[in-house]
């Protein structure tokens, strides 16, 4: 019963008895079919919930949080179904972000927009000048007998005693 108050819209409260009974002698003097609320038939409530207008939902709402007053047992299924839905259903707060049959549009989307990627990144890489002569395996063996004649970091690099790392080598 607490999830349909908090489900349920709320009305604004009379801030003075003095208006309060000012708006109760109001609706006194209004005709007697608008101060009875229409029952409206409980099976089915998940179907025609959307097509209802507010204030039928709200009687609804009202059915429904008397009906709950009773023992939970001597309801029937479809006034406890109408009380999860009113309460829990998908609709308000809860209805789905994305409608259905939008999975479909994101893997496609996604697929398209790598491919166009991959289109972009090998027709860049076919226009492009080939790569420097100093990036080879040639090149590097030649920069760490350099570095050994030059006595290059003596300390912990490729000059030092015992020293058995790559050197400048990067290629295999």
């Amino acid at each position: 019963m607490q999830a349909l108050r908090l489900a349920r819209p709320r009305l604004p409260r009379p801030a003075t008895r003095a208006f309060a009974a000012a708006a109760s002698s109001a609706h006194a003097a209004a005709p007697a079919a608008s101060s009875a609320s229409p029952v409206i038939p409980l099976s089915n409530v998940e179907a025609m919930w959307e097509r209802l207008s507010a204030d039928e939902q709200l009687v609804i709402h009202q059915q429904l949080e008397e009906l709950q007053k009773k023992d939970w047992k001597t309801l029937s299924i479809d006034e406890k179904k109408a009380a999860y839905y009113v309460a829990f259903g998908p609709h308000g707060p809860r209805a789905p972000v994305s409608p259905p049959g939008t999975l479909p549009k994101v893997i496609a989307g996604v697929a398209a927009s790598i491919a166009a990627a991959g289109v972009i990144f090998f027709s860049i890489r076919a226009t492009a000048p080939a790569p420097p002569r100093t990036i080879s395996k040639e090149w590097e063996e030649a920069a760490n007998e350099r570095a050994l004649e030059q006595k290059s970091n003596p300390i912990h690099g490729i000059s030092s005693e015992g020293y058995s790392g790559p050197g400048f080598v990067t290629h295999k």
